[in-house]
């Protein structure tokens, strides 16, 4: 049975975020939620583009609301400055869709705090994004945190800790888009066995677009005549939608296109990669992440607690 968007379940009363969800994927799955009743709020490095595309979902007449609310990944700080804007505003977040990335940037770029930039914004910012916002996650019965991975993790066969800002052995871009993309699930699986072991209602999951036409590959090695045989984003937010949705979805489930190498398709479980299963390194990378970021999770102390008060 072919999952659609049609199988999206009711969202009314849900508070969502999406990151990056001025285009492409993240606008998708932004603008499905809405369609459908939740509260969604567009986080969006670009003011005026984040503008435009809450207009555009406003248009459509949503059962649901969505709001702009600027978030720039690559800068730690703006992380904690929306998660104190949105938190003055909300009494609790049902669903986290960690959406936005870069690809391929070019040579030398950097976030604010000097990481390299593929590693900075799509794991670091995400993971310092989560952990000040798992306060407000656990306050939802069964909340979600869905994040976005990539079919190219496939090609790290082990997570690089000795150089993982790729300035020892020279910058190889790829090489270090696809780790990112590897942290994404190690990070993933770390935060489900956390919120496991926490006794929450909770759960981490991941998702992959394969093979779609967004602007993340605007300027990068995909040869142009390729874009043509891209899903169109409307198909490529499916597996992000249905991580997110889905009534039979189990924590630490992984989702992707179903045919073609996982390139095109409609979604259905796939497999992650050995690498992103060994645990001492999914400890590691968390580790490393609370060092680089500053941002600890200690929450999960007392969230026993916070979620036998909502039984």
């Amino acid at each position: 049975m072919k999952w659609t968007h049609k199988n999206i379940p009711d969202q009314s009363g849900k508070v969502a975020i999406v990151t990056g969800a001025n285009t492409g994927v993240g606008f998708e799955a932004a603008r499905q939620l809405a369609l459908r009743g939740a509260e969604v709020t567009l986080a969006c490095r670009s003011k005026s583009k984040g503008e435009e595309a809450v207009k555009r979902i406003l248009a459509e007449n949503p059962s649901g609301s969505a709001s702009l609310a600027v978030l720039d990944l690559a800068d730690l700080e703006s992380v904690s400055a929306f998660v104190r804007q949105f938190s003055e505003s909300h009494a609790q977040l049902d669903l986290l869709i960690n959406n936005a990335g870069v690809m391929i940037p070019p040579k030398g770029a950097k976030t604010r705090q000097g990481f390299e930039m593929q590693f900075g914004v799509n794991h670091l910012g995400h993971f310092a994004l989560t952990g000040q916002l798992i306060g407000l996650l656990l306050k939802s019965p069964a909340a979600r945190v869905v994040n976005l991975s990539s079919g190219a993790h496939h090609h790290e066969s082990k997570k690089d800790f000795d150089d993982i800002n790729f300035e020892k052995r020279g910058y190889k871009p790829w090489r270090a888009y696809c780790q990112s993309k590897l942290a994404n699930l190690l990070f993933t699986n770390e935060l489900q066995d956390r919120l496991t072991e926490a006794n929450a209602s909770a759960i981490a999951v991941a998702a992959h677009p394969g093979f779609t036409r967004t602007d993340l590959q605007r300027g990068n090695i995909i040869p142009r005549i390729l874009s043509v045989l891209a899903m169109r984003p409307e198909q490529g937010a499916l597996p992000t939608l249905r991580a997110a949705t889905a009534t039979d979805v189990l924590g630490g489930d992984y989702y992707g296109p179903e045919k073609v190498h996982e390139m095109r398709g409609y979604p259905v479980r796939v497999d992650m990669s050995e690498a992103a299963q060994i645990k001492g390194d999914a400890v590691r990378l968390w580790e490393i992440s609370e060092e680089l970021t500053k941002v600890t999770y200690e929450v999960f102390a007392s969230a026993e607690n916070v979620v036998q008060n909502h039984r």
